[in-house]
């Protein structure tokens, strides 16, 4: 069975995950229709696959012959795709996950619990090949995680004049929610706690280091249990390019009960325990695009429903807001359950 799907948005893993993934799987996935606001790009793309370039994404939703939306770039109509996914009872696939604004969040979660559709929110680093050696070394023989530390760090791009993109802030925020997403996924269950600390450089400017300490201790008993230190930095200018790559830090350091493990995405893992260092490069495995859309295959065509996607992706921002509101008030803040 094909699934004939609606894209809405060409983001920038357009050309490196999604284009190829798609291309790999035409056997699950048909491209029917195309929609972008730079029209050149979706007529371009809706050539290479055959399919139609359309002026929005509500004549997409609406067409019969769609069965699911893949929201494939973060732009100005936000979660709008969604909620006419919902109305149209066609299934969504989004490297957006959920509206920043957390009361909308709410509303859009409920939206999609009430409309019964799958929806899956992407997130890539759950998938790498190198994420899941680590899960599979952490089950056999490095034991629990312990610590963890996270860190992402961009340049300090500004969006050009008149350009229709996301902001920087917006950008710098879904960053936290993958990584929130990482750790909680690594660790494998729920943080009890978040403290959060951001920086400006000046008012005018937007946040240009972002840090967070999730505690995953039993609650009332901080520091008993696993805690994960995530950091997302935009402080680099732009026009400084070998800055921004000179000795990068790991994107995860996890240590275990009974080892350490280095992981740089997508596929490169180096761990240690009492027998020495081991090096593994997992370059063979299936790319991660493809893994992320076989699983909204399976979500969608599934007979029973899968909402963990929308629940992971409503959990990772309530953390990010969380933190942030922890910043504002200077002092620990709960999760609750």
């Amino acid at each position: 069975m094909r699934l004939r799907v609606g894209l809405v948005g060409l983001g920038s893993a357009w050309e490196t995950r999604h284009r190829p993934a798609l291309r790999a799987l035409s056997d699950r996935f048909e491209v029917r229709a195309v929609y972008e606001h730079v029209a050149h790009r979706a007529e371009q793309a809706a050539r290479e696959f055959d399919a139609t370039a359309v002026d929005g994404f509500r004549a997409i939703a609406q067409r019969e012959d769609i069965d699911a939306i893949l929201m494939l770039g973060r732009q100005w109509y936000g979660a709008l795709p969604v909620m006419a996914a919902c109305d149209a009872g066609k299934a969504v696939y989004s490297v957006a996950g959920l509206d920043l604004d957390p009361e909308r969040a709410r509303r859009i979660r409920d939206r999609i619990e009430e409309s019964g559709i799958a929806f899956m929110a992407e997130f890539p680093c759950r998938q790498a090949p190198a994420t899941l050696r680590l899960k599979e070394l952490i089950a056999t023989r490095l034991g629990a995680p312990q610590l963890l530390f996270c860190h992402r760090r961009d340049s300090a791009e500004k969006p050009k004049a008149g350009a229709i993109c996301e902001s920087a802030a917006a950008s710098s925020a879904h960053s936290l929610i993958e990584l929130v997403d990482w750790c909680r996924y690594v660790v494998g269950q729920e943080p009890t706690s978040v403290f959060g600390l951001m920086h400006q450089r000046s008012s005018q400017d937007s946040d240009d280091y972002k840090m967070m300490n999730l505690d995953f201790s039993p609650s009332g008993k901080l520091g008993h249990g696993p805690t994960a230190q995530i950091s997302s930095g935009r402080y680099v200018p732009a026009n400084w390019p070998e800055a921004v790559t000179f000795r990068p830090p790991a994107a995860l350091q996890v240590v275990c009960e009974n080892g350490i493990a280095f992981i740089d995405l997508p596929a490169s893992l180096v761990w240690f325990d009492t027998a020495g260092r081991h090096m593994e490069s997992l370059e063979s495995e299936r790319p991660v695009g493809e893994q992320l859309l076989v699983q909204f295959y399976r979500a969608v065509t599934s007979l029973v429903r899968n909402a963990s996607g929308i629940e992971d992706a409503y959990r990772a921002q309530s953390i990010v807001m969380l933190a942030k509101a922890s910043h504002e008030q200077g002092r620990r803040m709960p999760i609750e359950p």
